[in-house]
């Protein structure tokens, strides 16, 4: 029998591990050298993996969400400010502007927040006060809005499809993190599967002005972050084109320079292209954090790069899935989940609603 070391690791075209999700159903065990070489220590590991060989119909509920994404967001300000939960500090519903990244308000992206697995999780009254960015009711627009026809289906279905494969793959990676857990008395898919805090949102990604002179920053649509998450699911975003009097186009990217970026545990930052018939995931800073930081969060942004005049109004839509465990899991000597997530929210949306 062959080695891990020996056995071939499969990458994009962008240096990202990929595996199979027929492998991952059939043989997870034998992935194991690609989750470790996706999420361990060395310097060249990227702390994302992607996901191919998906079921038939992925493509269409991909494609069914993020053009609702668009659409939502094209909304009157009016309505879309019908479905905004301030008590939840946006996490539930829509939100734009709230977030504070790198220090100021982020008005360059508005999201769309629900649980895609429970409406109404099944917590204490104490816990739902506590934590009302986890544990409040899903807000779904009425189904009479016009223009966002099947949204809640849509935001569920695919919701719960990446969160299916995700758990596939904590499965999988459940003897390599193993090693690195504080308290291995568990394991990571039982911790992702029993939680009410799964959390799900929708991007849209306003188009960046056209043809300006202003050097572009390193992280133009989206601010270098970690996710607060054990995993997070990701699929490869949507590029639309905007003219008036037509329908959204559906375009490449408008820029070379256009997309993802992540920096690699060495500290190289490097442009990742999901592609759209995949899915990719990436580890989280509750996952650092109950590893004793032996398995790092991935830092990452979106940079919008510099579209042209022929390029046109170019928007940009994604979708995450947020894995991770319930409020009272242990983290570390010092937090919980909850009280770690405390103190996430507290610096990006400046203590108002804690």
């Amino acid at each position: 029998m062959a080695s891990f070391s020996s056995q071939k690791i499969t990458f994009t075209g962008d240096g990202a591990v990929a595996i199979s999700y027929k492998t991952l159903l059939d043989d997870p065990r034998s992935l194991e050298p690609s989750i470790e070489k996706a999420f361990g220590a060395d310097p060249s590991c990227l702390g994302l993996i992607v996901v191919t060989d998906l079921p038939d119909d992925y493509p269409a509920k991909r494609e069914r969400l993020l053009k609702l994404a668009n659409q939502f967001a094209s909304l009157p300000e009016s309505t879309r400010e019908k479905y905004v939960d301030a008590i939840s500090s946006y996490s539930f519903g829509w939100s734009h502007g709230k977030e504070i990244m790198n220090g100021r308000p982020d008005t360059l992206k508005g999201s769309y927040y629900a649980n895609p697995l429970l409406d109404d999780p099944q917590v204490s009254e104490e816990e739902r006060l506590q934590y009302p960015w986890y544990h409040r009711n899903n807000i779904w627009p009425s189904k009479d809005e016009e223009g966002i026809d099947g949204f809640e289906d849509a935001f569920k279905d695919l919701g719960r499809f990446i969160f299916n494969v995700g758990c596939k793959l904590a499965s999988a990676c459940q003897s390599f993190a193993s090693s690195y857990l504080m308290d291995n008395s568990t394991s990571l898919v039982s911790l992702l599967e029993s939680s009410q805090t799964t959390k799900a949102r929708l991007l849209h990604y306003f188009p960046p002005p056209t043809a300006t002179n202003e050097p572009e920053t390193e992280d133009s649509w989206c601010g270098t972050h970690l996710d607060n998450s054990m995993l997070t699911g990701l699929c490869s975003a949507m590029y639309l084109r905007h003219r008036e009097g037509s329908p959204p186009l559906t375009v490449p990217p408008p820029s070379a320079d256009s997309g993802l970026y992540i920096h690699t545990r060495g500290g190289e930052v490097k442009k990742v292209a999901i592609p759209k018939d995949a899915l990719a995931f990436q580890t989280g800073e509750a996952l650092e954090i109950c590893t004793a930081g032996r398995l790092r969060a991935t830092p990452h942004l979106v940079k919008a790069g510099k579209p042209t005049i022929d390029t046109g109004i170019v928007s940009r839509e994604t979708f995450a899935v947020f894995m991770q465990p319930n409020v009272d899991k242990v983290l570390s000597e010092d937090d919980t989940f909850g009280s770690f997530s405390r103190k996430i929210f507290a610096k990006h949306y400046d203590g108002t609603t804690m």
